[in-house]
């Protein structure tokens, strides 16, 4: 997954059920990292058609999903415009001629990638990249094998996403910390949960500086450029760890006002805190009761 893995557990057995969820995760990791040589991703990337395993078609058939709701703020076609960009361990950061981005454009979007029954197939040009949704589906799995075996509480970390399990032993709820994008070793706030994913995308995570300007990894799949809607940071709070995952990448793409747009749209199904280029804070308003900061903040209505 690319980033460091705590789990914190309490319960019988606990010690079983982690062991069981570390090798999850760490299974996920090789069928879904496109960096991985047992990687089914890289395998459908190379062959342009592949059938697949019940969880890498999950995560393919739901980043559809996602991508239809967002309009394609989140598309997992942007993978030759993170390669042109150089968002890749093997390669490096650089930025693409014009000429590249249009003709890595040209195999983006959900219009390239056909899904019948297990088979995938994509267009020649388009590749397909899980990394903005699989860890949220990781978390999920792993939550799942910490419940079945006993554990009535935990706390996972991946990154820039957390799941808890539960609420705390002593029955409160989990308090999260959201960074601060302008300083990761500080907060803006924390919200209160429990058996809910917390999941963060910002600028501040990867980029790189040529000629004086930041580049960073969250590229804007209608443009080919990184994304320039005025926000920092985003994070999503929900009870769906994939969605979690892919709507932290989606609203980053999208900015403010089409972020409140569809909250308002689907304030069922998850909260978000939103930090702008200035600096000023939002959160929805499903999020009044477990948010806390000693910022000031405004509330987004639905």
């Amino acid at each position: 997954m690319d980033t460091v893995m705590s789990i914190t557990a309490y319960g019988d057995g606990c010690e079983k059920a982690v062991n069981m969820a570390d090798r999850e995760i760490n299974r996920l990791d090789r069928l879904l990292s496109i960096e991985k040589s047992s990687s089914e991703v890289l395998l459908l990337n190379k062959e342009k058609q592949l059938e697949l395993s019940n969880d890498t078609l999950k995560l393919v058939s739901r980043a559809r999903e996602v991508s239809i709701i967002t309009e394609g703020a989140f598309d997992i076609t942007t993978e030759p415009l993170t390669r042109a960009w150089g968002f890749y361990s093997e390669l490096d950061n650089r930025v693409p001629s014009e000429q590249e981005i249009q003709d890595a454009l040209r195999s983006v979007g959900f219009q390239h990638i056909n899904i019948s029954g297990n088979k995938v197939t994509l267009d020649e040009s388009t590749s397909i990249d899980l990394g903005g949704i699989a860890k949220g589906y990781a978390s999920a799995k792993a939550a799942d094998i910490l419940k079945k075996n006993g554990v009535t509480s935990a706390l996972i970390s991946l990154g820039g996403n957390v799941r808890t399990v539960g609420k705390k032993p002593d029955g409160s709820f989990w308090t999260v910390g959201i960074a601060d994008p302008n300083d990761s070793s500080k907060q803006i706030g924390m919200v209160s949960v429990s058996d809910s994913a917390v999941v963060t995308s910002g600028g501040y995570q990867r980029f790189f500086e040529e000629k004086g300007h930041i580049y960073h990894h969250i590229i804007n799949q209608k443009t080919g450029y990184p994304a320039d809607s005025g926000l920092k940071s985003v994070t999503v709070i929900s009870s769906d760890d994939t969605l979690a995952d892919a709507l932290s990448t989606a609203l980053f793409v999208m900015g403010l006002d089409k972020s409140s747009e569809l909250y308002s749209k689907n304030s069922e199904l998850f909260s978000a805190v939103l930090v702008t280029e200035d600096n000023n804070i939002y959160i929805t308003e499903n999020l009044k009761n477990s948010f806390s900061s000693e910022r000031n903040f405004e509330v987004i209505f639905d």
